[in-house]
C-alpha cells in the first residue's frame, strides 16, 4: 500500500465541478463562499454574515454527487497541506452518510466528523481519524459511532462564527488534500494540532469569555454586591462596604 493518496490538490489537481457553496443562506442568512482554482491550490474564501441570523452563520465549501464514496479503511488519517491564511479558525468536515433529500428539497441532517484548525502561513497538518469530532446539527455526539472510512461520502470546508467570535471576509489556500498511512519515523514531518492551538503553537486569541482575570472580576464584585445589598436589608453599616476597604483587610487583616 502506497503511504499516502492524493484526494484533491498536489499532482492530481483540482476540478471545480467537484464543490459546491453550502452557504447559511438556506437558512436565511447572508453568507458566502467561493472555491477559486489556481494551478494546484484552491482558495477557499468568502464573507461571514452572523448579523442577519443573530450572532450565528456559516459559509462552507462541500463536494458534489452524493453517490461518490471513498475507501480510506488503510490509512491512518488526513494530511492537509495548508499555504496562505488569515489566522481565523476553520473546520474540516467529513460524512459517511447522505440521505435523499426531504419532500421540500431540503437536505436531512446526518452526523458530521469535524476538525478544527488555524495557523498563519504556510503548514501542514495531520489529522488521525480519532480526532474528528462527531456532531449533529452543530452539537457534539457523544454516543456516534466512529467514521467509517471504507465508505467517506463527502468533504467540506467551513467557516463559521464560533458564537460570534469571528466574522467578515476570510481566506485559506489548500494545496493539498492526502489520506495517509503514517509510520513512526514520519510523524516529526506532521503538525498534530489540537483545535485549541495553530501550527506554530500559538494560543487562540485573547477573549474576555475564557479570561481568568476577568472571571475573577466578576466573581469578587457579585460577592461584593450581594453583601453590600445584606447589610442594607438588615440596616447594618455599610460604610465599611467598599472595594478599598475590602483590599486593605485582605492585605493587612484589618483596617490601618
Amino acid at each position: 500500500m502506497s503511504q499516502s493518496k492524493t484526494i484533491f490538490g498536489g499532482e492530481r489537481g483540482w476540478d471545480a465541478k467537484d464543490w459546491t457553496s453550502s452557504d447559511d443562506r438556506v437558512r436565511g442568512g447572508k453568507s458566502q463562499s467561493y472555491l477559486d482554482i489556481k494551478g494546484s491550490t484552491a482558495r477557499f474564501h468568502g464573507n461571514l454574515d452572523i448579523k442577519t441570523l443573530g450572532g450565528a452563520g456559516f459559509a462552507s465549501q462541500r463536494t458534489t454527487g452524493d453517490d461518490r464514496s471513498w475507501d480510506l479503511s488503510e490509512y491512518d488519517g488526513i494530511h492537509l497541506d495548508v499555504g496562505k491564511d488569515d489566522g481565523k479558525r476553520y473546520t474540516f468536515v467529513l460524512k459517511d452518510e447522505i440521505l435523499p433529500p426531504m419532500d421540500d428539497g431540503r437536505e436531512q441532517s446526518t452526523i458530521s466528523y469535524e476538525y478544527e484548525f488555524s495557523a498563519a502561513g504556510n503548514y501542514s497538518v495531520f489529522i488521525p481519524w480519532t480526532e474528528l469530532k462527531p456532531t449533529y446539527r452543530g452539537k457534539e455526539k457523544d454516543d456516534a459511532p466512529p467514521l467509517n472510512t471504507k465508505s467517506i461520502k463527502r468533504w467540506s470546508f467551513m467557516m463559521r462564527s464560533f458564537f460570534g467570535s469571528q466574522e467578515g471576509d476570510f481566506s485559506v489556500e489548500i494545496k493539498a488534500v492526502k489520506a495517509v498511512a503514517r509510520p513512526e519515523d514520519l510523524e516529526a514531518g506532521f503538525t498534530n494540532e489540537k483545535s485549541s492551538y495553530d501550527a506554530v503553537g500559538k494560543k487562540e486569541r485573547w477573549s474576555w469569555k475564557n479570561s481568568r482575570i476577568v472571571g475573577l472580576a466578576v466573581i469578587f464584585s457579585t460577592t461584593w454586591a450581594v453583601c453590600t445589598g445584606i447589610c442594607w436589608y438588615k440596616g447594618l453599616d455599610i460604610s465599611m462596604m467598599t472595594p478599598r476597604n475590602w483590599w486593605r483587610m485582605a492585605k493587612y487583616d484589618r483596617l490601618p
